[in-house]
């Protein structure tokens, strides 16, 4: 198993503090902090406060993904996955849900809607040139090589 990062994370009064559901788990789950219901139509999309915000290691993000179950049960899915929280981001985690399927998806508060995943990242120097090395694959892309 690779190596535990300590987060800071402030929670709201009620909000839930992410957790593993299992020993295993690459993600903590992260729950829905709101008001009132919030209902997402097929085709739409909304964003959903968690009431968390973290102190996140330089050298680390957050990435949000979507939840298997809900993706497969009801179409839902976070729309910009992975989102990425940048370690000098001190706001609130909000979720970009989206429903892709057929019917209402009613969002309550407390109900688990995305999961967080940290991860180490690299930050590169870009150096600009006039020309980058050949392959074989070249430029193509977008099915290239194949369905």
């Amino acid at each position: 198993m690779s190596e535990k990062v300590t987060l800071k994370c402030i929670a709201q009064k009620n909000a839930v503090v992410p957790s593993y559901k299992t020993e295993g788990a690459a993600g903590a789950d992260v729950c829905a902090f709101l008001e009132s219901p919030v209902v997402i139509r097929p085709g739409e999309r909304a964003l959903i406060p968690t009431g968390l915000s973290f102190e996140i290691p330089s050298g680390y993000e957050i990435q949000v993904r979507p939840r298997s179950g809900l993706a497969l049960k009801n179409g839902v899915t976070v729309l910009n996955s992975p989102g990425t929280i940048d370690s000098d981001y001190r706001g609130e985690l909000k979720v970009i849900l989206a429903n892709f399927g057929q019917e209402d998806f009613v969002v309550n508060s407390g109900d688990r809607i995305a999961q967080i995943v940290i991860s180490q990242v690299s930050a590169a120097c870009f150096i600009p040139v006039n020309s980058i090395s050949e392959t074989l694959r070249g430029a193509g892309g977008f099915g290239s090589t194949g369905v």
